[in-house]
């Protein structure tokens, strides 16, 4: 009898052991992001505030008890790169991923966790990422389909303007923001009199510029990515173009605003993240991730960092830490910032992956952005 019981002592000790063994094992996630090639900016930013929740996260008791570990691997701002990537980091056994930022990486690499059937966190913007029905899809902002809409209707009602040039990067990304505009502008009255396509690292821009000039426009729209941006505006500046200068989220953003110098002064944009936001949590944020990393984070940075604390929420939702019942969760949920303060404003996510939060109109004023005006989640009634 003794020897029995010290048998079934043993044997639960044994499977006691075995639980608290699992329980601390770590949670797997994975970085797919651009450090170099054209995107580095994007990227660092998004790594960094990614890295950043993830300390955060860990130092006040992980998620479930259960800590985060992180790989970290550079596409090269190449979506082959980046398709090989997933693959590798989907082998490795990752509860979810976090990247690519470029749209035209994730369109590529997220055929690889949806056969696996991890959720995918991305920072791409382009509309077409979330209307191929992939439920493990999740954006860190807004698509191109909810962003222009709002930025079309200040160019046409505050701006009173009735044409319009755009200037774009010639890439998923720049593609699909310019079809979204378009499609905004034509209800609204505002015609494209000059439609302008630029490569992705272009470095000359008086051609285009000159273009825009001819054109006569209203206003000039500036989309593309944050050294093009910056480049753009300096040689607008250079030409001597007085129209009002209007982009949507990269154009006011902190490292175009560093590369253009006082060429930014004036632009305007649409942004649904910022680190001037008038947000008492958001203004902390930038405050921890400056003396972290010794600049200015963009909005990229503030992608990075609340996704991985929507992530959280998901998981501490769903109860378990399980790819497919996370992604599950996700689909519908709304999170509040007042119980999960790294979100850092309210979200929620729709049945596409898309999500829905206050977004700023905002101004860069002596070098620095200024958020002129906040506007509700579409949502909000």
């Amino acid at each position: 009898m003794h020897k029995y019981l010290r048998l079934l002592l043993a044997a639960a000790g044994l499977t006691l052991t075995t639980a608290a063994g699992a329980q601390a094992q770590p949670i797997k996630i994975a970085a797919i992001v651009e450090l170099s090639g054209a995107g580095a900016t994007s990227g660092t930013n998004f790594k960094n505030g990614m890295e950043m929740a993830v300390k955060e996260i860990n130092a006040s008791g992980g998620i479930l008890g259960r800590q985060l570990q992180t790989t970290v691997a550079d596409t090269q701002s190449n979506p082959g790169v980046a398709k090989g990537l997933a693959t590798k980091v989907v082998d490795d056994g990752v509860v979810a991923v976090f990247g690519p930022v470029f749209s035209g990486s994730i369109l590529v690499s997220m055929a690889e966790t949806r056969r696996a059937e991890i959720p995918n966190f991305t920072g791409g913007e382009a509309a077409a990422i979330t209307k191929q029905g992939n439920p493990y899809i999740f954006r860190t902002s807004f698509t191109q389909d909810t962003a222009m809409p709002k930025v079309a209707r200040y160019i046409a009602n505050t701006l009173n303007a009735r044409s319009l040039a755009l200037i774009y990067v010639n890439n998923d990304f720049g593609k699909g923001g310019r079809e979204a505009l378009m499609k905004a502008l034509e209800p609204l009255g505002v015609k494209v009199v000059a439609d302008i396509s630029t490569e992705q690292n272009q470095l000359d821009f008086s051609a285009p510029v000159l273009k825009a000039k001819q054109s006569n426009a209203d206003v000039v729209f500036v989309y593309s990515n944050e050294e093009e941006s910056a480049r753009a505006l300096r040689e607008l500046r250079k030409q001597g173009v007085a129209k009002p200068i209007v982009g949507e989220t990269v154009l006011t953003s902190q490292k175009v605003i560093e590369l253009a110098g006082e060429a930014a002064n004036g632009a305007v944009a649409h942004v649904g993240l910022t680190t001037d936001a008038p947000i008492p949590a958001v203004r902390a944020f930038r405050e921890r991730f400056e003396r972290e990393y010794k600049f200015i984070p963009d909005h990229n940075g503030v992608k990075g960092y609340t996704a991985v604390f929507i992530f959280k929420a998901a998981v501490e939702k769903a109860g378990k830490v399980d790819p497919k019942a996370i992604a599950q969760t996700l689909h519908g949920l709304s999170i509040k910032a007042a119980q999960n303060p790294g979100v850092l404003m309210d979200v929620s996510f729709d049945a596409n992956g898309d999500l829905d939060r206050e977004s700023f109109m905002t101004e860069v004023r002596n070098g620095k952005q200024e958020v002129k005006e906040v506007l509700p989640a579409l949502g909000t009634k």
